[in-house]
């Protein structure tokens, strides 16, 4: 981690950004691009709501977290000290009276199966789901200092794969850290697309077994690299969309019409990237963007406040939005946590 990084406070801007864009999207969700309008005013100008309430996508990043923050505590980082904390950290959120932010299916059948201690985990996995609550939650995986680059990208997975068994939730979620770690790193947003597509194809025949064990035996595929390549191929895919939206798209148009309406884990990442990067210099303007489109709107404006964070740090947010969203002391806790 460089000078530079820590002192932008990489990891508190992402995670803050996270629940800016999960604040100002929850109100817009399921609503089209006139209906937002009509409702708020001008996207450019959409004001954070009052109060600035979160949705699932923030609890359970929270809880993903927490759970990471646990596992590092009591040593090296690995798939067998991450699974209990983790999981009983989804399941402490499932059974949360607070989770009441209009869930995603997927991840309250698989948080209900996961109560059960004796269930392998790969049994709880839902195997043919691969939508957005694999990757709207693993920003900490990205933020989390000192890890492999097989660390990363197994807990970026295995994190994905407690709840969405599908080989492209795991694939998105593991490009969503990727990109989380790169920007940390100061990488240039412009030439972002280009190196996912590289880690895309380095990996597309890479099957974690240490962290995912057998959960390619649930799917209908003969091998473990047979099933996770059909993941990378569809993230693939998608980034080449984004790669010609981001020369093509202009910013008064609906991001959804290029690259998806983020319901599933690869349109959620490209879309929170587009919105990023039609905006790099203008984060506020960029979750604004995410929070007025077609799809599912505070998932997208989520990831793309995780991007910017991660890319400007704190000081992308102006305080007095920072101030009062809801989880802020946990949120600023556990971004000082991988500030240090």
């Amino acid at each position: 981690m460089t000078t530079t990084t820590l002192a932008k406070r990489a990891a508190t801007g992402s995670l803050i950004g996270l629940a800016l864009g999960d604040a100002l999207g929850f109100p817009t969700e399921f609503n089209s691009v006139p209906a937002i309008l009509d409702k708020c005013g001008p996207w450019r100008r959409m004001a954070l709501p009052r109060p600035a309430i979160v949705t699932d996508d923030t609890q359970m990043t929270l809880a993903l977290a927490r759970g990471l923050r646990t596992a590092m505590n009591r040593g090296l980082l690995g798939p067998l000290p991450m699974e209990r904390p983790v999981r009983q950290e989804f399941v402490a959120w499932y059974q949360s009276p607070e989770n009441n932010r209009a869930p995603g299916r997927t991840c309250l059948v698989a948080c209900n199966l996961l109560k059960n201690e004796k269930r392998r985990w790969q049994e709880a996995s839902q195997i043919g789901s691969k939508g957005c609550g694999a990757n709207m939650r693993v920003a900490p995986v990205g933020l989390v200092r000192g890890l492999s680059d097989e660390q990363r990208a197994g807990a970026a997975q295995f994190q994905a794969a407690l709840t969405h068994g599908h080989p492209t939730a795991l694939a998105a979620a593991d490009l969503t850290a990727h990109a989380i770690w790169l920007l940390t790193q100061g990488v240039e947003p412009m030439g972002l697309v280009g190196r996912l597509r590289s880690y895309a194809y380095e990996n597309r025949h890479r099957y974690h077994s240490r962290w995912l064990g057998d959960l390619w035996s649930f799917s209908e595929d003969a091998t473990p690299e047979q099933y996770i390549s059909r993941g990378w191929d569809e993230c693939l895919d998608v980034l080449d969309n984004l790669r010609h939206a981001v020369r093509t798209v202009s910013p008064e148009t609906d991001p959804c019409m290029a690259t998806g309406g983020g319901w599933v884990a690869e349109e959620a990442l490209a879309t929170g990237l587009l919105c990023f990067l039609l905006f790099v210099d203008e984060p506020v303007t960029a979750l604004r963007r995410a929070a007025c489109t077609s799809g599912d709107s505070d998932s997208i404006a989520c990831l793309t406040g995780a991007f910017a964070g991660a890319y400007h740090g704190s000081e992308a947010w102006p305080t007095s939005w920072a101030d009062r969203i809801e989880y802020q002391g946990d949120l600023m806790a556990l971004g000082a946590l991988w500030d240090a």
